[in-house]
């Protein structure tokens, strides 16, 4: 395909016609290309790649477009580029790019990778000291403050078909802590969280939908400031380990969005020309490991 846009262009300044017609490369740079497909010749959507050097630095990332193609101008020299999928074993390969040269690595098909070991059947809990609880908000418009909450627990049973496991998780809404004890003490009043009333915060979930390789979505309900949404984390199991102890581990991340107000969280201040000093969105953002219980 790039053949085809590229034409001549191979030679520096050659080439009128085609996609990339007028399109310009630095005279001591190249072009390199490659097409990533999946074993049933279709294109890998937003697929990342890094090109890097001979010394192993990034030169250039990205995600493949939505023909599954990469194209990069680089200086002339010798990279290697390397492609990752969800769902997909990498991929390595190494081109050299001459000065106005075309290098492409043609179509390259990423092989399926076998998804990682699920959690033996039985009753997991959330160990705290390697999990965290973090959450990021937009101040001003501008700044974003990171956050977490240093204080709770969890539980995890695992079911015979992991479709049909269940978790519950705890956390202290006091132990909100964003390294500015003013801010923290301000979040903990009853502009905020109010943890004088309420005193946790509570998810439970019992529906955990495989959405392929090693995506879960698990969807439950979220109860903060009193008041209960339905929420679907956005997980990432990341497999099976072994602790310090010979212990075994699961892991996994998870992200999701929080809307102040679907909580009654509504306290706001404005700024000069209207901005908000509390962004309405809240990204929470989790890493969890478990270990079976007992």
């Amino acid at each position: 395909m790039f053949g085809r846009w590229l034409g001549s262009r191979s030679q520096a300044g050659a080439g009128r016609g085609g996609a990339l017609a007028g399109f310009q490369v630095h005279r001591s740079a190249g072009v390199l290309s490659c097409r990533v497909l999946d074993p049933v010749n279709e294109p890998v959507r937003q697929a990342e790649f890094v090109i890097t050097d001979g010394a192993g630095r990034k030169i250039v990332g990205g995600e493949t477009d939505p023909f599954g193609s990469v194209l990069a101008t680089v200086p002339a020299g010798d990279y290697r580029l390397a492609v990752t999928a969800e769902g997909f074993t990498p991929f390595h390969g190494a081109a050299t790019v001459t000065e106005g040269g075309h290098a492409t690595l043609g179509d390259v098909t990423l092989q399926v990778a076998a998804p990682p070991q699920l959690p033996e059947p039985g009753d997991w809990e959330v160990e705290p000291n390697h999990s965290q609880i973090g959450f990021t908000a937009r101040h001003i418009g501008l700044a974003r403050i990171h956050g977490r909450f240093n204080t709770f627990a969890g539980a995890v049973r695992i079911a015979d078909r992991m479709e049909d496991s269940a978790m519950h998780v705890i956390i202290d809404a006091a132990s909100i802590d964003t390294n500015v004890q003013m801010r923290d003490d301000h979040l903990r009043s009853g502009d905020f969280l109010d943890v004088g009333r309420f005193p946790t915060l509570e998810f439970y979930s019992e529906r955990f939908v495989h959405r392929g390789g090693s995506r879960w979505g698990v969807t439950g309900a979220l109860t903060l400031h009193g008041v209960s949404r339905t929420v679907t984390l956005d997980t990432q199991y990341l497999g099976l380990g072994n602790g310090l102890q010979g212990e075994t581990r699961a892991a996994c991340r998870a992200t999701t969005e929080l809307h102040r107000e679907d909580f009654t969280l509504t306290w706001q201040t404005m700024l000069a020309r209207g901005i908000a000093a509390v962004g309405s969105s809240i990204a929470i953002d989790l890493d969890i490991q478990i270990v079976p219980k007992g």
